[in-house]
């Protein structure tokens, strides 16, 4: 298994709950921020949503490399997420695939087998170790 190398995203505050998010050090920009009946100005998704976002991408990212290894053809997949709410968190998750090709039933049910083995799917259905700390003590990075 290839290893990969840990990423770095840093959330600043623009104003109010709008945020400029900058992933791998600039590689990538977004603008996260609230929905107004949260008290945002929705001047990008909510963070909870970027969660279902990256649960989408990630099952039919994670189809697709198995269906390339096994050299079948899928297709335009299409890969949608629900979020069930209860107040603005988040209380569950529902995927639902299309897999347009031409596929037989036993590889249908492989590829449903390995979107539930996709790393966004792990980290939502397990306990994810985080830590939070308080570094205002430190110099800001540069």
């Amino acid at each position: 298994m290839t290893s990969v190398r840990p990423i770095r995203a840093v959330a600043r505050r623009r104003e109010g709950y709008v945020h400029d998010v900058e992933i791998e050090d600039g590689a990538h920009t977004l603008v996260v921020d609230e929905p107004i009946v949260a008290g945002g100005t929705d001047a990008g998704p909510a963070p909870t949503r970027l969660v279902a976002a990256g649960l989408a991408s990630c099952i039919s990212i994670t189809m697709e490399m198995y269906a390339r290894r096994k050299g079948w053809e899928l297709g335009a997949v299409e890969v949608t997420v629900g979020v069930a709410y209860e107040g603005f968190v988040p209380t569950s998750f529902a995927a639902s695939i299309q897999i347009p090709g031409e596929l037989s039933e036993e590889q249908r049910e492989r590829l449903l087998a390995i979107a539930r083995k996709c790393p966004v799917h792990k980290l939502l259905a397990n306990e994810t170790a985080v830590s939070i700390s308080d570094r205002s003590e430190e110099a800001p990075d540069a």
